[in-house]
């Protein structure tokens, strides 16, 4: 019934805006570290803002702040929901940004995902020639690890991503990808950093110290034997977050890392550490993907073809 259906949506809306309210309370005081700070940034009383905050507690069962002497300071479950509230305001952004791009078809605003291998030189270069070509579009540039582009753009949290490790990338549509070969990172007072020819992982496994990523590195890296990925992460004492890290650890540590050969031309440059050729081919993926080619705007499209260009000239 038609009455059924208006009490359905009115009951709806008024849930909509009492819960959006909540969490932009909560958003808030998560922000600024004080309830007073929130409210004074929404135009809100102090106690509105403490109600707003105390409703929400009671609807989701769990307390998002504990009293730290007379600050506040939040939970761990209000730490992880605040995550969630962000990623859910992050996609409100996007819904606007996705208006105002249908509304004039010829600007809006592009968001990229990169992963840090290639945040440095590559992507700026890449973007700054959209930038010049299209002064009418804006852009917005994360740095972020695969797995975190990946479900971005799954949320529509981001238009296009640039991302490694092999694939399949799940739930993702891959617009442009290759392989770039792995090197081996060698600190410049080290006994090899004079060396000109190829190395062998399977000999150096054997008695060099080696840099390893976040406990799953080097299992990710294709061609490996398992011999030598075990005596890697015997041998590691370190383990980095990314390349960039483990190639600046290597010139610090006088440990051995094995990056990307764009991680490496970084790293070279700065100094400190060599770089050399591998025996073995092990492959670096890389991949400009984002939720739906058809869908991508034009701008999107124009960006992902000058990324691919500019990992094209350097695989040649």
């Amino acid at each position: 019934p038609k009455q059924s259906i208006d009490n359905t949506t009115r009951s709806w809306n008024k849930w909509w805006v009492m819960n959006f309210r909540q969490l932009e309370a909560f958003r808030a005081t998560m922000r600024s570290g004080s309830i007073t700070r929130a409210a004074a940034s929404l135009n809100l009383s102090q106690p509105t803002v403490s109600r707003l905050i105390k409703d929400l507690e009671a609807q989701i069962g769990f307390a998002l702040f504990i009293k730290l002497g007379r600050g506040i300071r939040p939970t761990t479950e209000g730490q992880k929901f605040y995550e969630g509230v962000e990623a859910t305001f992050m996609g409100l952004d996007r819904l606007d940004d996705l208006a105002k791009t249908l509304e004039s078809s010829s600007g809006g605003t592009l968001s990229l995902g990169v992963i840090p291998s290639l945040a440095t030189i590559e992507i700026p270069s890449a973007i700054n020639s959209l930038y010049q070509a299209r002064p009418d579009v804006k852009l917005q540039i994360y740095l972020r690890n695969t797995p975190a582009i990946i479900e971005a753009i799954q949320l529509q949290q981001l238009d296009l991503g640039v991302i490694s490790r092999q694939p399949p990338y799940n739930g993702v549509e891959i617009l442009y990808q290759t392989t770039l070969p792995y090197v081996c990172l060698v600190p410049e007072e080290h006994a090899l950093a004079g060396s000109q020819t190829e190395v062998n992982l399977n000999d150096l496994a054997q008695t060099e110290t080696f840099i390893t990523f976040g406990g799953i590195f080097p299992e990710q890296i294709a061609g490996l034997d398992t011999a030598t990925i075990a005596h890697l992460k015997q041998r590691s004492r370190l383990s980095a977050a990314n390349m960039p890290m483990a190639a600046a650890l290597a010139k610090e540590t006088g440990a051995l890392a094995i990056v990307d050969v764009l991680s490496a031309g970084v790293a070279v440059g700065t100094g400190g550490v060599t770089s050399l050729p591998l025996v073995q081919n092990l492959e670096y993926h890389l991949a400009v993907v984002a939720q739906n080619a058809g869908t991508l705007s034009r701008h999107g499209q124009e960006l992902a073809g000058i990324i691919a260009k500019r990992l094209d000239r350097i695989r040649c």
